[in-house]
């Protein structure tokens, strides 16, 4: 079982779901995020006094999905994500050790579904 964390930007996230879906991916958890890259912020004028913005609006995905579905998960989410440009995101695969459904109780690659 393996853990996908992606940080996408904010406006790309209708196409990763759309792609997701299409990959017969249907479980997610998608919060709002801050975070900077190779972005680097930018410079704003608010009220006379110039505001650096180094921190961006992001969106992070969570997905836990049994090995057989690694790679169409991080496709998938390539697919809808990237644009060629700085900022496209990241994606993260980590080693999820358990997983327990907590209404049947179910353990492991079954409780993933």
């Amino acid at each position: 079982m393996k853990l996908i964390i992606a940080y996408i930007q904010p406006e790309a996230l209708n196409e990763v779901k759309q792609a997701l879906y299409d990959a017969e991916v249907y479980k997610m958890s998608v919060t709002n995020a801050m975070g900077c890259g190779q972005q680097k912020g930018y410079h704003e004028t608010y009220r006379g006094a110039d505001i650096e913005v180094n921190l961006l609006k992001k969106v992070r995905i969570e997905i836990g999905v049994n090995d057989e579905f690694v790679e169409a998960t991080t496709n998938a989410i390539i697919k809808g994500a990237r644009t060629g440009n700085i900022g496209d995101g990241k994606i993260f695969v980590l080693d999820l050790p358990q997983c327990i459904r907590i209404r049947t109780g179910e353990k492991g690659a079954d409780a993933i579904g």
